[in-house]
């Protein structure tokens, strides 16, 4: 179990172990002190966004919150301007401006050789290996459509499955990433490919 060390490493959130008194890198998601140290976490693909938004997508979704009243109005930051996505597959990253993204609707990429495609609009993104079976499928969004080109399907972008066409009931793989401001992401990925539209 995890808590807040408050404390941070390179200018990042560290979590305290509970069960062993390592402390772990949030961004790495790695011990850096402590019995577990250099012990790396599996990073799952997750997402940040707004409340209104997932509510959109999980009308049933309870969350537990202390204190509510206390909350200022001004809490939600947003994505700014330094904002980005920053994706890893293969110990390869690559991060991508929020607001490049938000602009294209969707960008077809890869990382590593590997062919992706990141979403973004309203403060919430996903993304995707943009491949199934052999076949490597090329992205557009479109009057709030997502469609591959090679087959004209739809797909469904934030569960990452076709629902229409050819490919319906296909899955696509998502990506693991997360959002953060990008002197961050370069601090702790210096090897990182910032892409450029």
């Amino acid at each position: 179990m995890f808590g807040n060390a408050g404390a941070l490493f390179m200018t990042a959130m560290t979590w305290f172990d509970h069960t062993n008194g390592s402390i772990w890198s949030q961004p790495w998601g790695r011990s850096i002190i402590g019995d577990y140290k250099n012990i790396q976490l599996q990073l799952l693909p997750s997402q940040i966004t707004t409340w209104g938004s997932w509510k959109a997508e999980h009308p049933y979704t309870l969350a537990m919150i202390n204190d509510v009243e206390n909350l200022a109005p001004n809490r939600r930051q947003g994505f700014t301007e330094n904002f980005v996505i920053g994706l890893l597959l293969n110990e390869k990253s690559i991060a991508l401006y929020y607001r490049d993204v938000a602009q294209a609707g969707v960008i077809n990429t890869d990382i590593d050789g590997i062919p992706v495609m990141v979403w973004a609009a309203n403060d919430n993104f996903h993304a995707y290996v943009r491949q199934v079976g052999e076949r490597v499928l090329t992205f557009e969004w479109e009057d709030g459509v997502l469609q591959d080109v090679e087959t004209g399907s739809i797909w469904d972008v934030t569960r990452g499955f076709a629902i229409e066409g050819e490919l319906a009931g296909e899955a696509l793989q998502a990506v693991p990433g997360s959002s953060s401001f990008d002197w961050a992401w370069r601090d702790f990925y210096p090897e990182a490919i910032f892409y450029s539209p």
